[in-house]
């Protein structure tokens, strides 16, 4: 699990590291592989209690037992949430940003934290093979695994009052690792809305794109010119891919977008995708629908903090993030 070939390596040469590791992970086994992450560090950092919607920050290091890398996992919510969406009750999802150390076998990794129980749910996607092993054989389809932990935290009272935790130990131990294990196996494209009912639903975010206009000195929230995000959303439980295009702006400042089924792609012609977008919060909630008849249909959401890169020319931001997996509950 995880080990990378060095034979091959020395054969092809040039092959690409993290291909080559990617390759090595089997989409199905029995018994099912397990995922070994450990966590480096943690904390949390509440907003003064005078401040209106003030945002928590959690910032934790995880490290994954197959290779010799790291991801940083940041999440911003308005600390009255304590990880949970008030819209649709779904818990938050955040992206874990690869260190760029060592090879990584994961397309994506992402975290949420029920601030409540101190319970924090792992996520992470990434290509597989047919054959454990089989360097040469194409990747054929994504998996993803999934885990949670509790993080046993120190809180201390600011001369703010403001709130703020660390790890109470960062020594390595059964409590501070989580087991990821797969998830289940792909539906077929002509899975029914039974079919998709019955599975954990949730998305890979890929090629994200927002412009927006932001004065040097002048933080005017939310920016006076905003394109809003387009983004292709791709199903991981039956395959079907979106592309996503903001719509228009209401009055409270949301983007509301439509999302179109792309041409060829394995997915059921009942099911639709649109997203709302809170551009103050980096707030995304997608929203995909099941319309099979009355009894049948059915929605999934989810909710995901939006950490991006910007590149600056003059007062105009232009932004994009790596692949961020989306789930629509705990997992």
């Amino acid at each position: 699990m995880g080990k990378l070939s060095i034979k091959p390596a020395l054969i092809v040469g040039g092959f690409l590291l993290s291909r080559l590791a990617s390759a090595d992970r089997a989409c199905s086994s029995n018994p099912s592989p397990s995922y070994l992450w450990r966590v480096g560090d943690a904390r949390f950092d509440g907003a003064a209690p005078n401040t209106t919607d003030g945002k928590a920050v959690v910032a934790v290091s995880i490290i994954p037992n197959t290779t010799n890398t790291f991801f940083e996992c940041v999440a911003e919510w308005p600390e009255s949430w304590q990880g949970w969406s008030p819209v649709d009750g779904n818990i938050v999802w955040s992206d874990c940003i690869w260190s760029g150390a060592g090879p990584t076998l994961d397309t994506a990794v992402a975290f949420a934290l029920d601030w409540k129980t101190r319970t924090m749910y792992l996520s992470h996607t990434f290509s597989c093979s047919d054959k454990k092993g089989q360097v040469f054989r194409p990747i054929t389809s994504d998996s993803m695994a999934t885990g949670s932990l509790h993080l046993d935290l120190d809180c201390k009272t600011g001369d703010d009052k403001s709130t703020h935790c660390t790890l109470k130990s960062t020594a390595t131990s059964p409590g501070l690792q989580v087991n990821t294990v797969p998830g289940a196996p792909r539906l077929a494209a002509n899975a029914t809305c039974e079919d998709n009912a019955k599975v954990y639903q949730s998305w890979q975010l890929q090629n994200w794109r927002r412009q927006y206009k932001l004065t040097p000195g002048d933080p005017v929230t939310p920016p006076p010119m905003d394109s809003g995000p387009s983004f292709t959303l791709r199903n991981l439980a039956n395959g079907g891919v979106f592309e996503c295009t903001p719509g228009d702006k209401t009055n409270d400042n949301i983007f509301h977008g439509a999302c179109t089924r792309v041409a060829g792609s394995a997915m059921a012609a009942n099911s639709k995708a649109s997203f709302q977008f809170n551009p103050v919060l980096d707030m995304l909630v997608v929203t995909e629908s099941w319309e099979c008849g009355a009894e049948s249909s059915f929605d999934a959401s989810g909710v995901a903090f939006i950490q991006a890169t910007c590149n600056r020319q003059g007062d105009i931001l232009t932004c994009s993030s790596l692949p961020l997996w989306i789930g629509t509950k705990t997992v």
